[in-house]
């Protein structure tokens, strides 16, 4: 029997998004931390069979963390039956083999399955067993495929919510353009490349100085040090803000014997002329 029932309206993208079936859950923080899970990579709907403390909780609403609409939305079953009744394919969790003549699933190849179901108009339930124990294999047998995790066998036990979190953002990263990588935002793009030009009247500008202060030698070498000096900034890809930038640290190099000396003939380094007076401006 559903015992809470929806009042929103969803969105039939909302109606063909996973749901997440917990079954006799024992505690309401470990309700609310998976409640959240799913909110990081855009689940909401969360079904309930038998909660031992029962429903509603103000443990799952404080672990929740705001996710209050997953939250607000959830639906509690008497029995897992019901609680898969209009889904047309179910998962299975579980870390164990059951020898149960079922398919096993990862969670890479499980979700690009979820995406085709969805695609086609099929909605799609994973079940998530007790703190304790997990499933038993009369509740896996509802369902289609087993979905495991390649965890350490030595350490395979995992809270409901961090599974719930990897499922849910496998699921997530399937839907993005394989383009896109399944980032949310990128860096901004940079400026266009320096011209050869610029770079080259870089070059001139860097190994003049180094010249004057007598870095590029013996000379038989000179050669040999300019091409490294050149490739390694060319690996850079600088762009002409960042020539600029370099050419007036150069610059103000070049001129540190304009620098005031103190009293014992020492140089302040607060006393150096800034970049923007020698040919850049310091900073993009």
């Amino acid at each position: 029997m559903n015992k809470h029932r929806r009042d929103d309206v969803t969105t039939r993208q909302d109606e063909t998004r996973p749901v997440i079936i917990l079954v006799e859950p024992q505690l309401g923080e470990n309700i609310g931390t998976a409640a959240r899970a799913m909110a990081n990579f855009g689940l909401r709907d969360l079904r309930l069979v038998t909660p031992r403390d029962g429903w509603p909780n103000e443990k799952a609403v404080a672990a929740a963390s705001r996710a209050d609409h997953v939250i607000a939305a959830t639906r509690v079953y008497d029995d897992l039956a019901s609680a898969v009744a209009d889904l047309n394919f179910v998962y299975a969790t579980t870390a164990r083999d059951r020898d149960l003549t079922k398919p096993v699933a990862g969670p890479v190849e499980a979700a690009a399955h979820m995406r085709g179901l969805e695609a086609g108009g099929g909605r799609v339930g994973i079940l998530f067993g007790r703190e304790r124990w997990g499933l038993n294999n009369d509740e896996i047998s509802l369902a289609d495929e087993i979905l495991t995790l390649p965890v350490d066998p030595e350490f395979a036990s995992l809270n409901i919510a961090q599974a719930v979190l990897v499922i849910a953002y496998e699921w997530r990263k399937a839907g993005f353009a394989e383009a896109d990588g399944g980032v949310p935002f990128r860096a901004p793009e940079r400026a266009p490349p320096a011209t050869k030009d610029e770079l080259v009247g870089f070059f001139e500008h860097l190994e003049g100085a180094l010249d004057a202060a007598g870095f590029l030698r013996p000379v038989e070498k000179r050669p040999a040090m300019v091409r490294n000096l050149r490739a390694i900034f060319q690996k850079a890809s600088l762009n002409a803000q960042e020539v600029r930038t370099l050419r007036g640290v150069v610059a103000g190099l070049e001129r540190r014997h304009e620098r005031p000396r103190d009293a014992k003939g020492n140089k302040p380094a607060t006393a150096a002329r800034s970049s923007s007076e020698d040919g850049g401006d310091g900073h993009d």
